[in-house]
């Protein structure tokens, strides 16, 4: 079996997984200490131009409790599937036999080997598993709403997750072998539909970072990594000067700078990521190609290093 890609110039040989319910909390727990004001658990429901800048409505989930925030700039970072009133989100869209819809669930107890993060390709979807912490393996997959619904037919009265779970297991020997008698931690947890591709950098003064600039199929699991690598982006350009001086030019020129550098940084991983899915999405494709594969390990290298999965911060903010 080849070894996998190692990072270039990076001190440690390997990467290694790290649960969101850890990496979420760090995340906010830096931007408090930093200086930013943390609402929770709020949400923003309107976003409109006041003056020279935005007002933004905020409700408390679960109250009739309302503010107003205003600021020079604002910075979408929420995300692409999730339909809203906002005019960063997405519209809802119509149905599509392409959609693609996103579970993901944690299993204790499971057989997959240490240090192994393999690829799981089946008709209509892939996925991944991966040790992340506290004797758990992650399972994450995508799959077709027109085979999602094929899935639950055959399958008889069970839920749309348990559905795919067996449609997984009879399509994937190795992954029924390492989840024999592994049992779940918690609920799954599902999205979508899940559409990947390049959207807009920003408009005005604001600005979009993540999933709600682009978004690249789950398949090579890049999803938080660029979301941190195009905030990063635009950090570099909005830190530069102060803000609240900023001219609706000069925010013109900082959003085309951003614009230029995310697609240099980011769009090859949304394209190799694109061109993997649909490989992995296709079983004579990958029956096909497993030969070469083995052959010539050397394009799973390849193919890391399109992705994303091998370059350093330094090199992907260059």
């Amino acid at each position: 079996m080849p070894r996998p890609p190692a990072g270039d110039g990076m001190r440690a040989a390997w990467g290694r997984a790290l649960g969101r319910d850890i990496l979420d909390t760090m995340l906010l727990d830096q931007a408090a200490a930093a200086g930013a004001s943390v609402w929770q658990p709020w949400s923003a429901v309107e976003l409109g131009s006041a003056g020279d800048g935005y007002l933004c409505k905020a409700v408390r989930r679960q109250s009739s409790q309302s503010t107003e925030l205003r600021a020079r700039i604002v910075i979408a970072a929420h995300g692409s599937w999730e339909p809203g009133p906002l005019p960063t989100q997405p519209a809802r869209a119509v149905l599509r036999p392409s959609d693609l819809f996103g579970f993901k669930v944690h299993f204790l107890d499971s057989r997959l080997p240490a240090g192994l993060m393999p690829l799981l390709a089946f008709p209509g979807g892939y996925g991944g598993r991966v040790h992340s912490g506290h004797g758990r393996v992650s399972l994450s997959c995508c799959i077709r709403r027109d085979r999602l619904e094929r899935a639950r037919r055959s399958a008889g009265p069970m839920k749309a997750a348990e559905a795919v779970l067996t449609h997984i297991e009879e399509s994937c020997h190795a992954a029924r072998d390492a989840l024999a008698g592994a049992r779940l931690e918690h609920h799954w947890l599902s999205s979508g539909p899940i559409r990947p591709g390049i959207r807009r950098c920003g408009f005005d003064g604001v600005f979009l970072v993540g999933n709600a600039a682009g978004e690249a199929h789950p398949v090579v699991a890049e999803g938080i990594g660029m979301a941190m690598q195009s905030a990063w982006l635009l950090c570099q350009r909005l830190g530069a000067g102060r803000v609240d001086v900023l001219s609706a030019r000069m925010l013109d020129a900082v959003r085309r700078d951003y614009a230029a550098a995310w697609h240099r940084s980011l769009a090859p991983s949304i394209h190799a990521a694109a061109f993997i899915a649909h490989w992995a999405m296709r079983p004579m494709a990958v029956t096909c190609a497993w030969p070469l594969l083995r052959l010539f390990p050397s394009v799973l290298t390849a193919g890391a290093r399109l992705s994303g999965k091998t370059a350093s911060a330094k090199e992907i903010l260059q």
